[in-house]
């Protein structure tokens, strides 16, 4: 006999459109307790708190802008102040106001310029050499120069002022020298079948203009310039060295020695890394034993520091800062 069949659910029959039942209610929600919303208000109140906190410890620490490392500073608070000069120069006022604060501070007895740059701005360089010769002359502070791989150039212009310079055997020194030079892009305007209009007074107004070729009355003009700053530079570096101007030119090719041979032209002082010039720079101002270093503290980075920094154009750029950018003339080795 075949299997009985099951027994079938009697249908649920609605009066609902098309015979469906309709969905049962919502249930109902759940009001929030006043102890909830209580903590939300007092979680958020806490968190404007601690920003608030934060950014005031922030702008507190900026104010102590130096750190002191290593040594003891029992003895009078005697230290060696050590100043990063990094990258390519293009701005002096960072370094500018280091040099003077570490010229001012009685507790620093000399200071050593840690070198890792191909140099940059003329004027720049031009101007930290001139802050460096004068902390030298009015503040009696002997101001040491530690190459560490690369003191080119604008740097080597700084080094050139201090009182003694030191450097790796393979540390990369010299491109005295001077260099100008942008991107030329007429061509590509013509190509775009753009046209730029310029209106100016005075025929060399607009020389090095990139939107077209230069003339030869503006390349002499501007050869006129890099000769004349190229001189400065000679007569500046010889002077740093205490050597005769014809004692400097031979070696202002532009070119770059290693440290051993830069010091067999005369170009730096001694063979050693930044703890050689420490040590004996510590020992010739009498600091005994292992020496404190006194450094300007970090420059912050992200967020924070950009919301702690009087600077608006760490936000946003403004563009006056874009035109800080256009072609200048550089003490660069490239």
């Amino acid at each position: 006999m075949p299997d009985p069949i099951p027994p079938q659910p009697t249908p649920v029959y609605s009066t609902a459109p098309y015979g469906f039942a309709p969905p049962p209610p919502p249930a109902p929600r759940r009001r929030r307790s006043t102890g909830f919303w209580v903590a939300v208000i007092g979680g958020s109140i806490l968190g404007v708190v601690v920003l608030l906190g934060l950014l005031t410890w922030a702008a507190v620490r900026s104010i102590g802008n130096t750190e002191t490392t290593g040594g003891s500073m029992g003895g009078g608070g005697d230290s060696i102040g050590v100043i990063e000069v990094s990258g390519v120069l293009l701005s002096a006022e960072s370094l500018d106001t280091q040099l003077r604060k570490f010229g001012d501070d009685d507790d620093v007895k000399a200071i050593i310029l840690h070198i890792n740059s191909p140099g940059g701005g003329a004027a720049v360089s031009q101007e930290l050499y001139n802050e460096v010769l004068r902390i030298r002359r009015e503040k009696h502070k002997k101001i040491i120069a530690s190459v560490e791989s690369v003191g080119a150039s604008g740097a080597y212009y700084i080094a050139s002022a201090c009182d003694r310079i030191y450097a790796n055997d393979a540390s990369v020194v010299g491109s005295i020298g001077v260099i100008m030079e942008w991107t030329q892009y007429g061509d590509l305007l013509k190509w775009a079948k753009l046209k730029p209009v310029v209106l100016h007074a005075g025929e060399l107004k607009d020389a090095g203009d990139p939107s077209h070729d230069l003339t030869p009355k503006e390349q002499a003009y501007f050869q006129g310039l890099i000769d004349n700053m190229y001189a400065q530079f000679i007569h500046d570096v010889a002077m740093g060295r205490k050597v005769a101007d014809d004692r400097i030119k031979p070696l202002a090719t532009g070119q770059v020695w290693t440290g051993q041979q830069a010091r067999a032209l005369g170009l730096v002082d001694q063979s050693g890394g930044m703890r050689v010039a420490l040590m004996d720079t510590a020992k010739d101002v009498g600091i005994k034993g292992e020496p404190a270093v006194k450094k300007p503290a970090k420059k912050k980075s992200g967020i924070l520091a950009a919301l702690t920094s009087n600077d608006t154009d760490e936000l946003l750029p403004t563009p006056a800062r874009l035109l800080n950018q256009a072609p200048g003339f550089y003490f660069l080795w490239k």
